[in-house]
């Protein structure tokens, strides 16, 4: 059984379908096709059930499926030895970030990161889902959601706090929300997904409540909602981070803080494959973004207003 038929296994696997795993290795379909029917010839077994969309591996396919990962992020760590050796930190970071935390967070902390270390690429998707790390096209992401996969390690950046808050013009106007239930009447700024129905949990100690919202302008540009309510437009649930400073300055007034508020979670998540092979560059900037999550809870807790704590 040859090393490279392993691997091969590994990639299939990986890709979840012949043709994704084809265009990857850069070889047609049919020609992948025929190594894992050779594989599976010289074993005497199958291992993968094929369907029309997605292979799954059997009993045996998984163990040697470890076996060939085990193969492959072993070359690739000597390789990256070799190619590195003598110079400094290189390689390539692929990175997705949410597009409003992404934005208004983390844009300083990658900018910092690759003066730091000039010689990593690094490639930064600003989306919100969590597929693509699952298909091999980004090394790392961060997420906003209740609970990580389980089919993923997840390093936990800190808590999500949402605000429902207005411009100060807006409240001497039109008045503040005093009951959860008035939101459902609110003119609402938020970032809830287009085409569904808006569904916020609203805990109060113990207690849990979810309520579903209308929104009048949604978004997930998060400086454009930013903007909205500072323009007095409606009330905003956005996370803390989008109006925090001005909210510190009194021009942004916050409401409803007894209650803790989510939409898509309330944790924020550094999500990676378990078993793939992790570069240099790709442990120094998991590093150093967990340095600046620690450092920035410190900072939160010793700056946020007593009306914005928990």
């Amino acid at each position: 059984m040859e090393p490279s038929a392993l691997t091969l296994l590994v990639e299939i696997l990986d890709a979840g379908n012949l043709s994704q795993a084809a265009r990857k290795l850069k070889m047609t379909r049919a020609n992948v096709s025929y190594h894992l029917t050779q594989l599976e010839r010289s074993v005497g077994l199958q291992l993968v059930r094929r369907t029309t969309r997605r292979v799954e591996p059997t009993e045996v396919g998984l163990r040697l499926y470890q076996h060939g990962l085990s193969i492959r992020n072993e070359l690739l760590a000597a390789q990256e030895t070799v190619s590195t050796l003598g110079q400094g930190l290189q390689g390539r970071v692929r990175l997705s970030v949410p597009s409003g935390y992404g934005q208004m967070v983390m844009s300083d902390w990658l900018i910092e990161f690759k003066r730091l270390y000039p010689g990593i690429v690094l490639d930064v998707l600003f989306e919100n889902r969590v597929d693509d790390l699952m298909r091999d096209e980004v090394d790392i992401a961060i997420r906003v959601m209740p609970e990580p996969p389980p089919t993923l390690v997840a390093r936990e950046l800190g808590a999500v706090r949402y605000l429902a808050c207005a411009s100060r013009a807006y409240a001497a106007e039109h008045g503040l929300p005093t009951r959860l239930e008035q939101l459902r009447t609110a003119p609402l700024i938020t970032a809830g997904v287009i085409g569904r129905q808006l569904r916020v949990s609203a805990y109060l100690g113990n207690e849990r409540q979810e309520i579903t919202l209308e929104p009048t302008l949604i978004s997930e540009h998060f400086p454009f909602l930013r903007q909205a309510i500072l323009a007095g437009l409606g009330v905003g649930l956005v996370p803390d981070y989008v109006v925090l400073d001005t909210v510190q300055s009194g021009e942004v007034l916050t409401v409803l803080d007894e209650y803790r508020l989510s939409i898509f979670g309330t944790q924020m998540f550094m999500l990676y494959m378990p078993d793939r092979h992790q570069t240099r560059a790709a442990r120094a900037f998991i590093d150093f973004v967990l340095d600046k999550a620690t450092t920035a809870r410190a900072d939160e807790k010793l700056h946020r207003p007593t009306r914005l704590q928990d």
